[in-house]
């Protein structure tokens, strides 16, 4: 098997892994937040952090990875922005309606490329940008209901936004520029993540919910459920790293909205969730988009594969057409001489 295919295969295989646990793990907190009425969602969050943390310390002992050191400001910066970008989604919620919610994740697309053509200077093609207005299209009829605006929540809304997209951008840019597999990134920024939400979770979801999570009846089916919950984050995190390092943040953005689409679908099938014509409209439009994007995607990666061989394919056929490459390279013309040289001056 090729290095192509391999990494075609990783890819498909972070994929898998990152929708099967996302949509697992969102089907078990909603069963602890709606039935078991457990609504603390930052400080859960921080839980999963830490659990996650925990779990690649054992598997680091275990030699499982390798521990590879890099710049420490970068590891801090990016750990400290995801955790406040978690507890931003999280007010975000808290203060708008599910309604504007939805449109704050449908705009972190849009604004993830934004960012990468301002400040990446990378180019996306009408076809994919097509792609993906279909996607958001999509999405946006199955899950956008109501738009209930006010000041403070658009205002932690943008916050949010911001902080995602630049967040995702460098899992991206960090995991290329130092050459670490996301196991070492996620390993190394764990604790900042773990330690903004820890402090801040019990206040913000006090805020959201007049309810103290100190103060709540853990029942040893809350706690079950919840020690569930963390064991699929740590497959959740893992995989969301490993699929922004192969692929993109704005990949990611669109199997976000494909899990959304999926958690919806699930819903109705096993929880008998509400569902309408417009739910099943909005998720066949999206499925179309995403589609199409995975075709253009492999399309244009084919195209940049083939061009890059060609343009390899020329090189080699030029240096074996030119004899002064030859020299350059192996200097065997000046050292057949050598010798005649050396007589000469002798």
């Amino acid at each position: 098997m090729g290095e192509g295919e391999q990494f075609q295969l990783g890819t498909v295989g972070a994929l898998s892994l990152s929708v099967v646990s996302s949509v697992s793990i969102v089907i078990c907190n909603k069963a602890l937040m709606s039935t078991l009425h457990f609504i603390f969602a930052t400080t859960l969050t921080s839980w999963h952090l830490l659990v996650t943390f925990c779990s690649l310390h054992v598997a680091l002992k275990m030699r499982l990875f390798e521990h590879k050191p890099f710049d420490q400001k970068a590891v801090m910066g990016f750990g400290i922005l995801n955790g406040i970008s978690i507890g931003l989604l999280n007010l975000s919620l808290g203060f708008n309606s599910v309604g504007f919610f939805q449109m704050t994740k449908l705009a972190i697309i849009p604004c993830t490329i934004l960012l990468e053509i301002l400040f990446l200077g990378k180019k996306f093609s009408k076809r994919i940008q097509f792609s993906l207005a279909i996607l958001l299209l999509g999405v946006g009829i199955a899950t956008v209901t109501d738009l209930q605006l006010n000041v403070l929540g658009s205002f932690l809304s943008l916050l949010a936004v911001v902080t995602t997209c630049v967040a995702q951008i460098m899992t991206n840019t960090i995991q290329k520029k130092f050459k670490v597999s996301s196991t070492q990134l996620l390993y190394q920024s764990c604790p900042y993540q773990s330690a903004v939400l820890l402090i801040s979770g019990p206040y913000l979801d006090k805020l959201l919910t007049n309810l103290s999570v100190f103060s709540f009846n853990y029942t040893t089916q809350v706690t079950v459920v919840i020690i569930l919950s963390c064991v699929l984050s740590i497959v959740v995190n893992f995989s969301t790293f490993l699929v922004i390092g192969k692929t993109s943040p704005v990949t990611y953005q669109v199997l976000g909205h494909l899990k959304t689409c999926l958690v919806l679908a699930f819903g109705y099938i096993i929880v008998r969730d509400p569902f309408n014509w417009r739910n099943i409209l909005g998720i066949l439009v999206a499925m179309v988009g995403m589609v199409m994007y995975s075709y253009n995607c492999t399309l244009e990666s084919q195209q940049k594969s083939n061009e890059s061989s060609s343009q390899a394919l020329q090189v080699r056929e030029g240096a074996d057409s030119d004899p002064l490459l030859s020299v350059e390279n192996g200097n065997s013309v000046f050292n057949k001489r050598s010798p005649v040289w050396s007589k000469e001056k002798d």
